[in-house]
């Protein structure tokens, strides 16, 4: 029988409830009271001897870098392609160079979301484009699709939508804007491994797709990313400028060049990495896909603290994070910040997820710096922060909170022990506030 079927013939039978109710009477962990969570939460990385024999491998085959013979990247990157429906893979250092290879050059204006890592943005300030935030749909910690298009202008020559947490972005409404203005869209999937936007996986709707594989990521390499496309040429021009500007047929001593170019060449130790943890991928994104949903069951119940919602298309989360919301007024006007203190004294770490991006001075800095200047128009730099004022995104940064993936590997009993901490202090709320 399941949770809420249980609760609801032990309440018609006037028998005891379920034993997460009652807990949640217990005194909070902030005012003297035991916490719900005493033991760990799951580590990260998960490896064995897989990983050991695949590492082993590289060393003792003495060929530790590509170009070498088609061998571990380009295992990866086959398998990788063949993974998410993809024609193209092409492996990087990281993903800030999967999204650094992709052309853009000064002058020109980005369209992309004020809520995600910082590396989205670094990349387009290090070719002197001008960042253009569009504001975010609270809801979802996504990129307001429905505001992209009033941020168009002739400069504009790429829309960077990022599937944050693992969720989709609006991928039929972005797609849409970019073939009515001839702008194409390069999909940030760095958090998003499986995730999938109408059962095909994002990273492969526009035209290109760009993962990470760093430590913290569901599929991980320690560092490590990659591009995904269906264009014959553009992942032509991606390996050549991932490869200091020498294509595919440039080898050994061929010193010839077909213009900029950087190294950004993926090692053959993380591609052995990468085919061990692949191995595990499916099987920890079921687990990530149950615990989410159960425990956004529960939160529901509880109200105040509303899961992330995703959009109709979105027919896979990835759970790089769990994303929800704190609504303080439900709870006695308690401030965030002692939530998450006293959601940590219960043994469930809880983040407050990013500030709002599109205001951090560095930024501001850069654009005004003299190549900036020398760049954009002045009409650009000086109207750049009215422009790209965030309200709805600045709300959602002063209410986010985050469950990492790892805690989303725990057991189905760890979700019932999350939700019971927000019922200890939603009861308590009063108290804390005061303590």
């Amino acid at each position: 029988m399941d949770r809420r079927k249980f609760l609801s013939t032990a309440t018609a039978a006037g028998v005891a409830v379920s034993p997460v109710i009652v807990s949640a009477q217990d005194k909070p962990a902030l005012l003297g009271g035991t916490p719900v969570k005493k033991g760990r939460w799951p580590g990260w990385p998960v490896f064995d001897r897989k990983e050991e024999e695949e590492l082993l491998g590289v060393l003792r085959s003495g060929k530790w870098y590509r170009g070498l013979g088609k061998l571990n990247v380009d295992r990866f990157e086959a398998a990788y392609a063949q993974l998410t429906g993809a024609k193209h893979c092409l492996a990087t250092a990281n993903g800030t160079s999967a999204l650094h290879a992709l052309g853009i050059q000064a002058g020109d204006e980005v369209i992309l979301p004020p809520y995600t890592f910082v590396a989205t943005v670094n990349v387009i300030l290090m070719m002197n484009a001008l960042p253009v935030f569009v504001d975010s749909d609270r809801e979802t910690s996504q990129i307001d699709a429905s505001k992209i298009e009033a941020a168009i202008t002739p400069r504009t020559k790429l829309i960077m939508p990022v599937h944050l947490g693992g969720s989709a972005a609006d991928m039929d409404t972005i797609l849409a804007i970019g073939k009515k203005h001839g702008i194409p869209v390069v999909e940030d999937a760095c958090q998003a491994h499986l995730g999938e936007w109408r059962n095909r996986k994002v990273g492969t709707w526009g035209a290109t797709g760009c993962f990470s594989f760093q430590a913290s990521k569901n599929l991980n390499s320690g560092e490590g990313g990659a591009i995904l496309t269906n264009d014959d040429e553009i992942i032509e021009k991606c390996y050549a400028f991932h490869n200091n500007s020498r294509g595919r047929k440039a080898e050994g001593y061929n010193f010839t060049y077909s213009g900029r170019g950087l190294n950004l060449r993926m090692t053959e130790f993380q591609g052995a990495l990468l085919m061990a943890q692949m191995s595990r991928l499916e099987a920890q994104s079921k687990t990530r896909e149950q615990n989410a949903q159960y425990l956004s069951s529960m939160l529901k119940e509880i109200g105040g603290v509303p899961p992330a919602k995703m959009y109709d298309g979105c027919t896979r989360n990835a759970y790089h994070l769990y994303m929800w919301r704190y609504q303080p007024e439900q709870f006695a006007g308690l401030p965030r910040a002692k939530f998450i203190k006293a959601m940590s004294a219960e043994g469930i770490p809880v983040s407050s997820g990013y500030s709002p991006l599109n205001t951090e001075p560095f930024i501001k800095n850069t654009i005004e710096s003299r190549g900036f200047r020398a760049a954009h128009p002045k009409e650009s730099i000086e109207g750049w922060a009215e422009r790209t004022r965030c309200p709805e995104n600045d709300k959602l940064c002063a209410e986010a909170l985050w469950l990492t993936q790892t805690m989303l590997l725990a057991t189905r009993q760890d979700m019932e022990l999350v939700a019971q901490a927000v019922r200890k202090i939603k009861k308590h709320a009063n108290e804390l506030a005061k303590a």
